[in-house]
């Protein structure tokens, strides 16, 4: 087979999905965001800007999904680290768990966080005994950072640990004999190498954030504003329907994550070790 068929004609299957679930969709959002009442224009998109309503629901969602997003990856750093100077069961043990929190989201994610930490949750009540809680409500900001954070570090964890295991003890010796104490071997080796697996991380996990859905609206529903939640209600909601003011709101969306993506690459050309390599 190999020598009857091109290596290229293998990635065909491929090419159709992709262009069939990536791109067709893609270019129909493209082309809907500026149809505005069988003409062309930026109509949409002036809407979008002059509205107080939708603003505040991409400051949200940008909100959300920074800080969500640093914490994450803050978080799975520090688990990076910890995994890559442990050996044996606890190890096996911590990765198999990861893989199997990272596809824990959605619905299931939202009820669970309802009972644990919800206004009668089981974490909520406790703290509130003990008093080192007055008050917290799952359903504002705050607890919507709680529960995006805790998606986040899976999924952190998993893009970063490689990064972390491509880091040599021969590096670390190195340094100590050349005087060189942790805070300086992170400074000025450490990091400068994971730098561009970090931001590409960041990355993702700020993509994670910005397109999630199903664990928002299982837990608000439609009480809290969000992009995705405009979105969806453009497009499903009980009144109006407004398919391609949701398309446009989505490429502002997709702009938005060009944007930090293009930021993230420019991160990593300034990486030295991405240069020397």
């Amino acid at each position: 087979m190999k020598r009857l068929l091109p290596a290229w004609l293998w990635l065909v299957p491929f090419a159709l999905v992709f262009v069939a679930f990536q791109l067709a969709p893609l270019g129909w959002i493209a082309i809907s965001a500026f149809h505005v009442e069988g003409a062309w224009g930026l109509g949409h998109f002036r809407e979008i800007a002059g509205s107080p309503f939708f603003r505040q629901a991409i400051g949200r969602s940008l909100e959300i999904s920074l800080i969500s997003s640093l914490l994450g990856l803050i978080i799975a750093t520090l688990a990076c680290h910890s995994l890559t100077r442990t050996s044996g069961p606890l190890r096996r043990w911590m990765i198999a768990f990861t893989n199997m929190t990272s596809n824990f989201a959605g619905v299931p994610l939202a009820f669970a966080f309802i009972i644990l930490m919800g206004a009668n949750g089981v974490l909520t009540i406790a703290l509130q005994r003990v008093g080192l809680i007055d008050s917290f409500s799952l359903y504002s900001r705050n607890g919507l950072i709680v529960i995006y954070t805790w998606f986040q570090i899976p999924l952190g964890i998993l893009l970063l640990f490689p990064a972390f295991e491509g880091l040599r003890a021969e590096w670390r010796d190195a340094a100590s004999l050349l005087g060189a104490g942790r805070i300086a071997y992170w400074r000025h080796i450490g990091l400068p190498i994971l730098r561009p697996a970090l931001a590409g991380t960041l990355t993702i996990l700020i993509a994670n954030a910005m397109g999630a859905y199903a664990t928002v609206y299982a837990l608000v529903n439609t009480s809290y504003n969000l992009m995705t939640i405009r979105i969806a209600n453009l497009v499903s909601g009980d009144l109006f329907l407004q398919p391609n003011l949701a398309s446009a709101l989505a490429l502002v969306l997709v702009v938005l994550l060009a944007m930090v993506t293009l930021i993230q690459q420019w991160i990593v050309r300034r990486s030295h070790y991405v240069v020397e390599r």
